[in-house]
């Protein structure tokens, strides 16, 4: 165990320095296409991108013109982290849950049923979805702004979140929730979208939807996840941890489809993250639990057992000077869910599996943002929701 903590701090001490060359390659003017990149600068990019993109069993696109390389299971860029080196991990692979998920007899919104995948086909079974990295990301992903602080105390995002209370004595082993799927108008390093985030100490899983164009290079909503283990924060895949197991189901899907309309047809995205009892926690979506892929327990210090802190609501990003962009629906809550944005269905659950509907919260909302927790009707139930966002400092309420 003690040379594979090694491993892992050589494999640390790599990762910083690959970012720290890639800073001083990339740190010229940053308005795009005013400098070409000099002879040393695209030998180190292409030395990233063989790095980043695995040798392909089939190359996939969909229908939205995302190209997607579909990578051999045991060759996918989780297991590249020295931690993971000696995994039996294998593509069938299924959480060992202690309990029977039991679905909500009440749906909120319509479940996504088309296919993503254009006319050939997506990613056969024994592989793996995974965008592929060009040198344009590479450049981009160089202005990726801090990622979301564990206390809300950071000048980078603002927030409009509900969470269960602290306690360090909490023991959370997953939690869930549906939330309302919009496409918030952001601009150059802008982001704005919604996430469960479940955490402990400096460790932090979460999922959800984002509008992220350094991220994605588009303006789409798309589907996410994000982990911080330690100094390790990582979106999607872009660095070794997560083991994916849905062939079928990119962790940067565009949503595009379900894309909820204020006041019409609204489409949600069902987000549970849980922990197994192997330790590893699992990221699931929709209500039939579909299991897309787990963060391994040696990943972490702090949540190699169980979480202490849950939050579900918005989060947006605007660098200093520039308006904040639009979060949720992009208007403040009026209380009535067939046009607020919403976070809904919450539910924790504790050290023993037993899923917990929750019914007490706390909310924290920064300005120019408003949230709150409300049993409101929707139909003829009535039931919890944390309705949040707000147009930012843009000009339309």
């Amino acid at each position: 165990m003690s040379l594979k903590r090694n491993e892992f701090r050589m494999y640390q001490r790599t990762i910083h320095k690959t970012l720290l060359i890639l800073y001083f390659l990339l740190s010229y003017n940053r308005v795009e296409g005013q400098k070409k990149l000099s002879k040393l600068e695209d030998v180190e990019l292409e030395k990233q991108l063989k790095i980043l993109n695995k040798p392909a069993v089939k190359t996939v696109k969909t229908k939205y013109g995302d190209t997607y390389d579909c990578i051999d299971f045991y060759k996918q860029r989780a297991f590249d982290h020295p931690l993971l080196k000696d995994h039996n991990f294998h593509p069938k692979m299924k959480p060992t849950l202690s309990r029977i998920k039991k679905d909500s007899t009440f749906s909120s919104t319509t479940n996504r049923s088309s296919t993503i995948w254009s006319k050939d086909g997506g990613c056969p079974f024994g592989t793996i979805p995974v965008k592929r990295i060009t040198k344009d990301d590479l450049i981009r992903l160089n202005r990726m702004p801090p990622p979301e602080d564990v206390t809300f105390d950071n000048e980078y995002d603002v927030v409009a979140i509900t969470q269960i209370s602290y306690n360090p004595n909490n023991k959370f082993a997953g939690a869930g929730m549906d939330t309302t799927v919009y496409n918030p108008q952001v601009n150059g390093q802008q982001h704005s979208g919604s996430r469960l985030k479940i955490h402990k100490g400096s460790d932090i899983v979460q999922a959800g939807w984002r509008v992220d164009p350094t991220l994605y290079g588009d303006t789409n909503t798309r589907l996410f996840i994000h982990f911080q283990a330690g100094e390790i924060r990582c979106f999607n895949t872009l660095c070794p941890g997560f083991v994916q197991v849905n062939h079928d189901i990119p962790l940067d899907n565009s949503l595009n489809d379900t894309i909820s309309v204020r006041g019409g047809k609204l489409w949600g995205l069902v987000v549970h993250i849980e922990r197994d009892l192997s330790g590893n926690w699992w990221f699931l979506l929709r209500k039939d639990f579909t299991r897309i892929g787990f963060w391994p327990q040696s990943l972490f210090t702090d949540l190699k057992s169980f979480a202490t802190n849950v939050d579900w609501g918005g989060v947006v990003y605007s660098p200093s000077g520039v308006p904040k962009p639009p979060m949720g629906s992009s208007y403040f809550p009026i209380e009535n869910t067939s046009y607020d944005s919403y976070c809904t269905d919450l539910a924790i659950v504790n050290e023993k599996g037993k899923t917990i509907e929750v019914d007490t919260t706390v909310t924290h909302t920064d300005n120019p943002y408003r949230g709150e927790f409300k049993l409101l009707s929707r139909g003829t139930q009535n039931k919890y929701f944390f309705i949040y966002g707000g147009p930012g400092e843009s000009t339309h309420v």
